[in-house]
């Protein structure tokens, strides 16, 4: 697309940077979609130690603007991005500027000098797009969720080993979380002994009217447990530190969604690993009068003290998010997170560059995949229905 057509697509919808850098950050604050600050980083991170050349495929959840922030603290160029939706590309050049809109996926491909991917189009769709993306010799970083079935998962897999490239996915509820990094600090260092569980509570405000259609239907989305839920699982194989893992037990159910039955706005799993334990609530029940999307929360429990996380919010207390709570064997102590550097960016784009797993491990975010899947695969069904009086006095 020219400059002259660029200018018309972006005049005539009627939005220009400011005003979008507005409404990007106050649908980040009301429905979690992440983006990091008011405006794109200018320039890598002081940590960056490479450069490579980036683009985007889809747009379709704008968890893609803190994935798009984070490659370039890391040192990432982004050359072009390719969506068939105009006004979510007006949106996304309003905030990266001038950047090469490509006519179709295969052109993107087809460049030899794009070194990496990255995508959050519609769930259902990134683990074929990450497939082809590996066959064409560049590597992928996905949205979460990354895969919606085992059959893809499997297909992921034998791609990576026949193809030696990377299939990552930003769990950006720990990777771009400066609490959540903070405790992954504490942790290795030993400051709880060793972790036996993990309890994650993460709600989620549906905020209906600004959903697009795909969002209601399960199969796009590949259920609540494998797409919210996924964010959990890695954080319970991250903090415990296991390497294999299992589902004990998992639920799903439309409690009180009812215009549309396609869709699940609850869900738990029970998981048990080889470095311990994790239970997971997830669900879209997140009330108008929280002054943020979900009150998400974690809870870590080691052998010599505990560390609990409020990423989002205080209810009725600090402002801000990034809080820190530690009980350890010396008594309690409160740390406020908020200018944790977050390192994901520049040690994913040297992983690339080295071929390394230091910003994730691959083996890890895809048994991260496995388990979600595998829970939704097995879970019961809760039914929405008439409830029993409460007794007692």
């Amino acid at each position: 697309m020219d400059k002259i057509n660029r200018r018309l697509m972006l005049g005539g919808l009627g939005m220009v940077g400011a005003g979008l850098a507005v409404a990007v950050c106050a649908q980040s604050t009301g429905q979690g979609n992440g983006v990091s600050a008011n405006a794109a980083p200018t320039a890598p991170d002081p940590s960056a130690r490479h450069r490579l050349r980036f683009a985007v495929i889809g747009l379709d959840h704008p968890h893609i603007y803190a994935m798009t922030d984070a490659l370039i603290r890391g040192g990432g160029t982004l050359v072009a991005v390719h969506a068939s939706d105009p006004r979510q590309l007006a949106r996304y050049l309003a905030r990266y500027g001038e950047v090469k809109i490509a006519r179709s996926e295969a052109e993107i491909l087809e460049d030899k000098s794009v070194q990496l991917v990255a995508s959050a189009s519609v769930p259902h769709l990134r683990a074929p797009l990450g497939i082809r993306v590996m066959r064409a010799g560049k590597d992928f970083l996905s949205d979460k969720p990354g895969i919606t079935s085992l059959a893809h998962l499997a297909e992921v897999r034998r791609t990576i080993s026949e193809t030696k490239r990377k299939f990552a996915i930003m769990y950006s509820e720990r990777l771009e979380v400066r609490a959540a990094v903070k405790a992954g600090e504490l942790v290795r260092a030993g400051a709880i002994g060793r972790v036996i569980q993990t309890i994650n509570i993460a709600p989620h405000r549906m905020s209906a009217p600004n959903r697009p259609e795909w969002f209601w239907d399960v199969k796009n989305y590949g259920g609540i447990l494998t797409d919210i839920g996924s964010h959990q699982a890695d954080q319970f194989l991250f903090y415990t530190g296991s390497t294999e893992a299992q589902v004990v037990a998992s639920q799903v159910g439309n409690l009180d969604t009812t215009d549309h039955p396609n869709f699940q706005d609850f869900g738990d799993m029970t998981l048990s690993g080889n470095g311990g334990t994790g239970y997971v609530r997830v669900d879209w029940f997140t009330p108008d009068g929280l002054p943020t999307w979900g009150d998400g929360r974690l809870f870590i429990l080691g052998t010599e003290g505990y560390i609990e996380l409020r990423k989002y919010v205080d209810i009725q207390g600090r402002p801000g998010g990034d809080h820190l709570l530690l009980a350890d064997r010396n008594g309690t102590s409160y740390i406020n997170c908020s200018n944790v550097p977050l390192p994901f960016g520049p040690q994913f784009v040297s992983d690339v560059m080295e071929r390394t797993e230091v910003a994730q491990n691959q083996a890890q975010a895809l048994l991260a995949a496995e388990l979600v899947l595998t829970a939704q695969a097995k879970a019961s069904k809760l039914v929405n229905g008439p409830r029993p009086a409460l007794q007692g006095g």
